[in-house]
């Protein structure tokens, strides 16, 4: 440990000396951007001397690989041949199920929430109630063709891992046996904050690292895993049995989509400034079965990118301990959704950046505890959802939608407040609806991106987190997997992490005036690879962080760069984009 003192301590100096030149010689716009960027400089070279140092001193834990050596299981590469328009008796079917994630015993077992560890929770992030649920939703979906069954379930949680997800698989194919033949085994997560950790990052953290960092640097004991592998069996089971039921239930029906503009009044861009891009479309698909029964009830897939991180804040005793499960915002939607008669699955979009915005829903409202702006929030959105194709007039004569009581009642709380009670359907303007052909075409590749992330070396060597890391020579890569599908003629781009949105629609991110290092994103947008249009569904098959163009990449955790703290590296947004040009290409 002396020696790994000493380290740190050259390097500490070292880097002051560089971040002062930082300072005197980096090129910008006007003094306080140059003076920022300067700053900024410096604490990457502090960070990324400090990191290293340590990175070097700690040796390759278990899970760690050649990369020539390494083999993969539970991989599904999707559809070998895709079709332009319906085979010969092709009929959309499609089966949905969900589950609950919440184990008997989380009240005599520590369980840890993932998503926060702050001053005002204690740094203690132990589950202590139950707010609502932490839940899996799962649709199989397929044309009807000898082309497989692609599977896909949303999580609330923080993220899992491209390994966890494979654990998944393999439970699913044990349990489908011969049932079923699979194009595709998905999993994503809701990126929630106020569920169970799901990563390690959070499970007892401080606790974890430094038994971990004795036992790296001794090589004394196994490490530690950073999730709870009790836990983790637990949802493997779970998550797999929902998958199969979803398999099981699969029907005929028809297949419709629509697609609004929400606007800005949900959505921020809340802390990554240099990006412009912000995508307040609501997607929608519904699955109406051939014949609607209690059992068999449509299905309404929904598609918005912000961040369900609201419930899970830890804050004052007036506002809520943070300590409590729920699954935020979409737990509330799917309420309101199920309600209407519907069955309930999500997905996110890109959300590095964005969050709830939540003015239009809160109306002036005093809470008690922040779970209810997440009720609020949800409900809305779920009214909007039933709502994307109906009238002013229609919503209005709408029971289940609107309520005149209700309405009343929250219109003199916010006037008592001093605030404005905003009826969202106030100059509705409705969108189409159209039926999609039963085409359904899906494809995914395995992508090698390269760990150039000290911090996330180290979390690796530690086992914070459940990943594989490849080797090749000194150099360390992430295995994670892209994909693209299509749901009649709507495509829609299948994206590892939390994706920075100018890498989907474009944005100042990507220019070099506006980007950190100045100079021009080298890659091309999702819409740029697959047309206008293309949906972006995030946190598909991997939670590797953040994803930010390369151009804008700085390791200072300040300035509003903090999210490449928790990335793989400065190449990793260049390497995916690349990956799906070639995915592109190969589906052709």
């Amino acid at each position: 440990m002396k020696k790994m003192s000493k380290a740190i301590s050259v390097v500490l100096v070292l880097c002051m000396l560089v971040s002062t030149l930082g300072l005197t010689s980096f090129a910008a716009g006007d003094f306080k951007t140059k003076l920022q960027n300067g700053v900024a400089k410096g604490i990457e070279a502090i960070f990324n001397g400090v990191f290293g140092a340590v990175n070097l001193i700690l040796p390759d834990g278990e899970t760690f690989y050649d990369i020539n050596e390494y083999k993969d299981e539970q991989f599904f590469s999707g559809n070998e041949t895709f079709l332009d328009a319906p085979a010969e008796g092709a009929q959309w079917m499609l089966g949905s199920s969900e589950i609950s994630l919440v184990p008997d015993d989380w009240k005599e077992y520590d369980y840890f929430l993932g998503g926060y560890i702050m001053l005002e929770n204690g740094m203690n992030n132990r589950v202590e109630e139950i707010l609502d649920d932490m839940r899996a939703r799962v649709i199989a979906i397929s044309d009807n063709t000898d082309r497989g069954v692609a599977v896909f379930a949303t999580i609330d949680s923080i993220g899992l891992t491209n390994q966890d997800i494979r654990e998944i698989r393999a439970k699913l194919v044990e349990k489908a046996g011969d049932d079923f033949d699979f194009s595709g085994i998905s999993v994503s997560s809701t990126h929630c904050h106020s569920g169970i950790d799901t990563e390690g990052l959070w499970t007892n953290i401080f606790g974890k690292a430094v038994k971990n960092l004795f036992k790296a640097v001794t090589r004394i004991g196994k490490l530690d895993q950073g999730t709870d592998p009790k836990y983790m069996e637990f949802l493997y089971d779970k998550v797999s049995d929902a998958m199969l039921a979803a398999c099981k239930e699969m029907v005929p029906g028809t297949m419709t989509f629509a697609q609004k503009d929400i606007g800005d009044d949900y959505f921020g861009n809340k802390n990554r400034p240099s990006a412009s891009a912000l995508i307040t479309d609501m997607t929608r698909f519904v699955f109406t079965p051939d014949v609607v029964t209690k059992e068999n009830r449509p299905t309404m897939i929904v598609n918005v990118a912000a961040h369900p991180d609201v419930a899970g804040l830890p804050t004052n005793d007036n506002q809520g301990n943070g300590r409590g499960i729920s699954g935020d915002f979409i737990y509330y939607m799917g309420e309101t959704i199920n309600g209407a008669g519907y069955d309930f699955m999500y997905f996110s979009g890109a959300i590095a950046g964005i969050y709830m915005a939540r003015g239009a829903t809160n109306n002036g409202q005093v809470f008690t505890h922040r779970v209810q702006q997440s009720e609020r929030y949800g409900n809305e959105l779920g009214r909007i959802a039933l709502s994307l194709t109906l009238t002013e007039e229609q919503i209005i004569a709408d029971d289940y939608i609107t309520n005149d009581e209700r309405e009343a009642a929250e219109r003199e709380v916010a006037e008592k407040n001093g605030g404005k009670y905003l009826l969202w359907y106030e100059g509705w303007e409705p969108v189409t609806e159209k039926t999609l052909a039963p085409v359904f075409n899906v494809a995914f590749k395995e992508v090698d991106v390269h760990v150039t992330n000290s911090f996330i070396k180290i979390a690796g060597k530690l086992k914070l987190a459940n990943y594989d890391i490849l080797k090749d020579g000194r150099e360390y890569y992430v295995r994670t997997e892209i994909g693209y599908m299509e749901i009649g003629d709507i495509k829609i781009a299948l994206m590892p992490g939390e994706v920075c949105q100018d890498l989907v629609v474009g944005g100042t991110s990507l220019e070099a005036e506006t980007a950190f290092r100045g100079e021009d994103f080298n890659g091309k947008t999702i819409v740029e690879i697959f047309g206008e249009g293309t949906v972006a569904f995030g946190l598909m098959n991997d939670a590797i962080g953040y994803v930010i163009p390369d151009n804008d990449y700085c390791m200072s955790v300040v300035f509003n760069h903090y999210h490449e703290l928790i990335s793989l590296g400065d190449e990793t947004a260049s390497t995916i984009m690349a990956a799906f040009e070639e995915l592109a290409e190969e589906i052709k």
